[in-house]
């Protein structure tokens, strides 16, 4: 796992407080998300519910996210907790059962990878491709750009949500 320093970690949270309260920030993750979905379905992957997908490093494979991805993310979620033993074992937090509990507001590494095996002749040109957009999106929104690891991103922001209360003990709940 990739591990952000202290700074970074406090440098990403206070990016997706801001990105979060934005309206237009989540408009635009949320159009792109549209435009992923409407590509994936002409390819008509097909996922067998394994739960391979979210066992990181069982599958071989990493999730990140950028800051508006976050934003959104920690807006739509009821409130974000850490990760939990999950994480530990190399997995998403937030899968349970073998199953996606934030299926409706997942990132888009998630959106687009499938275990399909056809999948992969074209999941890495469709990434890319909407990846720069993302990346075109924070430049034209003005928004600071990370592309963290998911575990990463999830820890920084523990205690984002709606209104952004903070928790005792989050970076931002400590004054200076």
């Amino acid at each position: 796992m990739i591990d952000l320093t202290p700074q970074q970690a406090s440098e990403l949270r206070a990016a997706v407080e801001l990105a979060s309260i934005r309206p237009e920030v989540r408009l635009a993750v949320g159009n792109l998300y549209l435009a992923v979905q409407d590509a994936i379905d002409l390819r008509r992957p097909v996922c067998a519910v394994s739960g391979r997908c979210c066992r990181f490093d069982e599958f071989g494979h990493r999730l990140f996210v950028t800051t508006m991805e976050l934003a959104t993310f920690v807006h739509d979620l009821a409130q974000l907790r850490a990760p939990g033993a999950d994480s530990q074992t190399h997995a998403c937090p937030f899968q349970h059962d073998r199953l996606c509990s934030v299926h409706a507001i997942r990132p888009f590494g998630c959106r687009i990878f499938f275990c399909d095996q056809t999948a992969g002749q074209w999941q890495q040109q469709q990434y890319a491709r909407f990846h720069q957009e993302l990346q075109r999106l924070h430049e034209q929104l003005k928004v600071p750009y990370f592309y963290v690891e998911w575990r990463q991103a999830l820890a920084a922001v523990s205690g984002c949500g709606p209104g952004l209360k903070d928790q005792p003990g989050s970076p931002s709940a400590v004054s200076t």
